[in-house]
């Protein structure tokens, strides 16, 4: 074989991932918005123009806006304090209580605000004591609106900015911050003038994580948004109200919409110029040295983290009580486990958990293997041909799972296989499309990862002894990126698991998965039952963040 063949073979391979992630990945939301336009014949405006002239349409886009920057500001305002007094303070329990306080990331985006419903709504633990406390009749409040999905955000969202920081001071070097004492500067000049300038790139990273999060956030919004809607839940009633011109003339704006942000966002990352200057051995930790101090900063700790995790206990406390024995007591006056027993005894109630399992595993293995060939061929052949494989595999982190599942439901409810388009609305199939696409960053970012940090010498040395391509890769690669795509995987299994967002658009009876099978108990009362649900996919989403935080070490 000539050095020109064994150049091109790579190049063509890499080619044809690209055309393939790219029907996949990028042909369903051209087909949207060439559907948006009027698919062709005629081209037309009008239902552009039916958008620019509702009113409640711009609304909805403003709120989705507002509502994701108050998101990054208030997730900000409660990690980024959280991530320097548990990174630069030493007191007992810091290492145990520093993980406690990430836990509320471990909780499916439905699963969280579930369990804040059972916390904090009308009939949730909380008002129920207080109206008892004050004699009330009904509810202190009420929760729900904007004020509500800025609440189950921040709780959730704070996490990536707690995250980001700590690791950011990790890796500060101390030597900056003792100059700058040395210098007279004030510990308050230091903090705002060396200090948080250093962390720009983490908290800018936290910053874009956030919004986009916020921006493609749905179940916060449909459980307590009521008449305050943003346009995840927009697009879904305009498709259950059977506008579909609508849903897909608003599908093409929040997908713009996100572009346009992550592009803007992209401008505001300052990028590797003061990532460089983090460098050298991290600044000590203060140690508190007072009895009262260092045991006054561990209360706090636990404190904190029992009221962090208030969520977590409510939603095992409802899982206990038994389908119509909580009526008006603040707190369940009998507790069973015979919820789970309906779970896992009655055939309809485990249908949705053998429906998720075998739907998710499904989309992980083909996401991972997806994941990793885009990442072996992007990092093979390099230049744009690379970049843009990098690209596809990004992609649908940077688009809402709202756009995603109309843009499938828009594509695959024909059958045109000269155009690329097959007919998977109704069956058993799309949904493991779905979940594939939305999880194919996590396992795409893992393999990247872990192939970067190879030595390509390692490669040469297997070829120079004999082994072949495959051989190789067996032998070689898969063995030393296993961490890596362990921690993708395990990511994106329990993802698909506790996917709400798109299910709600393309489900169907047979394949209603868990999130689905949640939503409906909680509308036939029957809270118990919901809650068992949703402490199966809290458990299973912290074994898969533990299980994330251990192999990241090993990466």
């Amino acid at each position: 074989m000539s050095f020109r063949g064994r150049v091109t073979r790579p190049r063509l391979a890499a080619a044809g991932l690209a055309l393939g992630l790219g029907w996949l990945v990028g042909y369903p939301l051209l087909i949207t918005a060439t559907e948006a336009f009027g698919g062709g014949a005629p081209w037309t405006l009008d239902h552009f123009k039916a958008f620019a002239e509702r009113g409640d349409e711009w609304t909805a886009l403003g709120r989705s806006l507002w509502i994701s920057a108050a998101s990054v500001v208030l997730s900000a305002l409660v990690g980024v304090p959280l991530g320097f007094f548990f990174e630069r303070t030493e007191f007992p329990g810091r290492r145990l209580l520093g993980g406690l306080v990430a836990l509320p990331v471990a909780l499916p985006p439905l699963v969280g605000v579930i369990a804040f419903l059972f916390l904090y709504g009308e009939s949730g633990f909380i008002s129920r004591a207080v109206a008892a406390v004050l004699g009330l009749t009904g509810p202190p409040w009420r929760l729900a609106g904007a004020g509500a999905i800025l609440l189950v955000h921040t709780y959730s969202m704070y996490v990536y900015f707690y995250l980001f920081t700590r690791a950011a001071l990790a890796r500060l070097d101390g030597s900056v911050l003792e100059a700058a004492a040395n210098l007279g500067a004030s510990p308050m000049r230091i903090l705002f003038r060396v200090t948080l300038p250093l962390l720009r790139p983490a908290l800018a990273g936290a910053a874009l994580l956030t919004f986009m999060t916020s921006l493609a956030s749905f179940s916060a919004p449909y459980i307590f948004g009521g008449n305050f809607r943003v346009m995840t839940t927009q697009i879904v009633a305009s498709k259950l109200n059977g506008d579909l011109e609508m849903a897909r003339v608003e599908t093409v704006m929040l997908a713009g919409l996100a572009l346009l942000a992550l592009w803007g966002l992209r401008l505001l990352d300052p990028g590797d110029d003061l990532a460089a200057t983090v460098r050298g051995v991290a600044p000590s930790r203060r140690q508190l040295t007072r009895p009262l101090a260092k045991w006054g900063a561990a209360v706090a700790g636990w404190s904190l983290s029992l009221f962090l995790l208030l969520p977590h206990f409510t939603l095992v406390l409802v899982s206990l009580v038994p389908a119509g024995t909580w009526t008006t007591e603040a707190l369940p006056p009998v507790l069973f486990g015979g919820n789970y027993s309906t779970l896992f005894s009655r055939p309809e109630s485990l249908k949705p958990l053998l429906n998720s399992a075998w739907m998710a595993t499904v989309a992980t293995l083909g996401a991972l293997f997806l994941g990793f060939l885009a990442a072996r061929s992007s990092l093979r052949v390099k230049g744009r041909l690379g970049r843009l494989l990098e690209s596809l595999v990004s992609l649908p982190w940077a688009i809402p799972g709202t756009v995603f599942a109309v843009a499938l439901a828009t594509t695959f409810s024909i059958h045109k296989p000269q155009a690329g388009r097959f007919l998977l609305i109704g069956t058993p199939w799309i949904l493991p499309l779905a979940y594939l696409l939305r999880n194919l960053p996590l396992t795409g970012r893992a393999a990247f990862s872990g192939l970067r940090q190879l030595d390509p010498s390692l490669e040469e040395a297997s070829a120079s002894l004999g082994a072949g391509p495959w051989r190789t890769m067996w032998k070689i690669l898969l063995p030393m990126v296993r961490p890596a795509l362990a921690a993708g995987a395990a990511l994106a299994f329990i993802t698909a698991l506790g996917d709400f967002v798109t299910s709600i658009v393309l489900y169907t009876l047979d394949t209603r998965p868990i999130s689905i099978e949640i939503l409906a108990s909680l509308r036939l009362q029957d809270t118990g039952l919901a809650a068992a649900y949703g402490v199966l996919l809290m458990t299973l989403s912290a074994s898969a963040f533990v299980l994330w935080g251990r192999q990241g070490e090993r990466v």
